[in-house]
């Protein structure tokens, strides 16, 4: 019972209005392993490295079920770097540097010990990349969630569209959904965006939470009010790390189960923005979990008699 992640593994270098770094490990694989680790093991990983990706970064994600065997790594050459500055909404950025160094060549395989896996998440990847990996499964895995952005609708749409007839979830923020889609009306995009092939939908609002879509079913997950936003690098694939880790947890990938995922999804992303990187990420326990959960839980819980 195993779950395949790809996408980058790569250096980030981040400028706040709390802070700055220097180059510290960051990808999209790299948070959704760390993130998804903590409900499940193993972890199939693909993606490609330089030489200068850390040995020690390899043992930890190694420590924590993450298998290296589809990660490529050409040791002469430098792994993807990027780097950002955000404004004080914490939900504006300028990208300010953008080397893509081995990502250039990434050919990405799924070896045969990866065949077996029943839950897919494909990161933010250009969609050709995307479709190359679930053409090489042999067996259709239970569930492929996939994430993408605006960035290829501009450039790449006609390869997005192939892609999302063959995936069952998209994951995409509000202004993604509208771009894909040409609506406004975010209930009206996911109808439209579902009309393409995914039968679920999650679409991101940042600190406004997530909804869930599935037919005519919605779901709304707020997103938990924190004194402390650091770094929201990563959240997204942190996001979707949990979600996806604890359906592979539960072997259950019904609409209502996915609620409890989406619930599940927010609270990692609210560890992962209270530290630059992944730091919190490998920090916390099983019990500061299942205590943010349940911060979760008295955030919607009310009572009310209809009269």
């Amino acid at each position: 019972m195993s779950l395949l992640i790809a996408g980058t593994m790569a250096f980030d270098a981040i400028e706040t209005p709390f802070g700055k770094t220097d180059k510290i490990i960051g990808g999209s694989a790299t948070y959704a392993a760390w993130s998804a680790s903590h409900f499940t093991q193993p972890i199939q990983q693909i993606s490609i490295i330089g030489g200068d990706f850390p040995q020690e970064e390899i043992d930890q994600l190694s420590a924590r079920g993450v298998q290296f065997d589809g990660v490529e790594q050409l040791q002469n050459e430098k792994s993807f770097f990027w780097s950002g500055k955000y404004h004080m909404d914490m939900n504006t950025r300028d990208t300010l540097i953008t080397d893509l160094n081995v990502l250039e060549k990434f050919n990405p395989q799924v070896p045969a010990s990866y065949q077996d896996a029943e839950y897919v998440m494909l990161g933010n990847l250009m969609p050709k990349l995307q479709m190359q990996i679930i053409d090489q499964l042999k067996h259709r895995p239970k569930l492929i969630i996939m994430d993408t952005m605006n960035f290829w609708m501009d450039i790449a749409m006609d390869d997005l569209k192939d892609v999302l007839k063959k995936v069952d979830l998209l994951m995409v923020n509000d202004g993604e959904a509208r771009q894909l889609s040409g609506e406004y009306s975010l209930v009206k995009a996911a109808q439209k965006i579902m009309s393409m092939g995914p039968r679920y939908l999650i679409i991101k609002k940042g600190e406004h939470g997530a909804l869930l879509f599935h037919g005519t079913q919605v779901f709304f997950a707020p997103a938990l009010p924190l004194e402390d936003v650091f770094d929201p690098t990563g959240a997204g694939d942190t996001f979707a790390g949990g979600f996806i880790g604890y359906l592979a947890k539960t072997k259950n990938i019904s609409f209502e189960n996915m609620k409890t995922a989406i619930i599940v999804g927010s609270a990692m992303a609210s560890f992962v923005v209270e530290k630059f990187g992944t730091q919190r990420l490998k920090e916390i326990s099983k019990e500061e979990i299942d205590m943010r959960l349940n911060q979760f839980v008295d955030l919607v819980n009310f009572e009310i008699d209809i009269v």
